[in-house]
């Protein structure tokens, strides 16, 4: 009898510890938010499912990254992850996180980088799409030393400026500055440095500096290499280039200019100097840099912006402030 109830006693508390460890085990699994909440994670190669449940209670999207693993472990759930960012529901309890992650597929962001962008504008607009900060993407802009043996081409010292390349790319939130970076200047290499024959150094900087000039001056493809050839007489010539879109460079900002700004103190400032800027001023697409590459043989020296994007060149100033004098009283077509 005596043995009976050590048994019974036995069984009920062996009982009392299952079912206290199934409450604590369901509690630990309980969401960490009550209403739907999307939380974004970069898996990186190699990363396990228990070092991406770790990061995750950290984060605190997980109660017990350990509770949840030992339920899809006693469920013979799998326990493989892809690389890539993913978005995990904070709502849902900790076990079904690990389990859709095992299934989930990366997301796929895809952005476009518009030619005739700033690094600083390009920088915004990673950091809207939460590719990475604005603030770390402009860093690695002013290190290009980073990237030396990502790429073939010879990098500039001091700033990426202009060899960002602009085009569409599956970007994910997550992702991070370096990564997107490398992406941009191997689409360069891709697009630019290989199809114009490995230009030196000097060649390469110089047409992607007259490329970033052309980019913002030119509406339309078919006057980019009239444009160039503008830029190539005024320089042989001694001529400043008097470029509104450097003034715009050197004040950091896009808007309608003021006659004090043309008077900015800036390496920049093509008013003020002659020559070249010291670096590209936006990031140019291929249809310009080709264009600065090979400008074409005229005897302009002036042009005036249309209404429809399209200009009005002159050889000589007289001609040229006719054009302006039209332009400004609507009649010049």
């Amino acid at each position: 009898m005596k043995r009976k109830r050590v048994l019974l006693w036995l069984g009920a508390s062996l009982l009392a510890v299952v079912v206290v460890s199934l409450l604590v085990l369901n509690a630990l699994l309980q969401p960490m938010k009550r209403e739907a909440s999307e939380h974004l994670i970069r898996i990186e190669d190699g990363d396990t499912l228990a070092k991406v449940a770790d990061r995750l209670e950290s984060e605190g999207v997980l109660r017990s990254a350990s509770a949840a693993l030992f339920v899809l472990k006693i469920r013979r759930q799998p326990m493989d992850v892809r690389s890539g960012t993913f978005a995990v529901d904070a709502s849902l309890r900790g076990d079904e996180i690990l389990r859709r992650l095992t299934q989930a597929q990366p997301i796929r962001q895809m952005v476009l980088i518009r030619e005739g962008l700033w690094a600083e504008e390009i920088a915004r607009l990673l950091e809207e799409k939460r590719v990475c900060s604005a603030e770390e993407f402009l860093r690695l802009v002013g290190e290009p030393s980073r990237f030396e043996g990502d790429v073939e081409f010879p990098l500039p010292e001091d700033s990426l400026e202009g060899y960002l390349f602009p085009d569409t790319y599956d970007l994910p939130p997550l992702l991070g500055a370096e990564r997107s970076i490398r992406r941009m200047l191997k689409a360069f290499e891709a697009k630019v440095y290989k199809p114009l024959g490995r230009p030196k150094e000097s060649e390469l900087r110089r047409w992607v500096i007259i490329g970033s000039l052309i980019e913002l001056e030119a509406m339309h493809d078919v006057e980019r290499r009239k444009i160039s050839g503008v830029i190539a007489n005024r320089l042989a010539k001694g001529m400043p280039l008097q470029i509104d879109a450097t003034v715009l460079y050197a004040l950091k900002e896009k808007r309608r200019l003021k006659n004090s700004d043309y008077r900015v103190e800036s390496e920049y400032n093509t008013y003020q100097i002659l020559g070249l800027p010291p670096g590209p001023i936006c990031s140019p697409g291929v249809a310009s840099i080709r264009a600065a590459a090979n400008p074409e043989r005229h005897d302009y020296l002036y042009y005036v912006a249309r209404p429809d994007g399209y200009h009005a060149f002159a050889t000589t100033y007289a001609e040229h402030l006719r054009n302006v004098r039209m332009r400004n009283a609507g009649t010049l077509k």
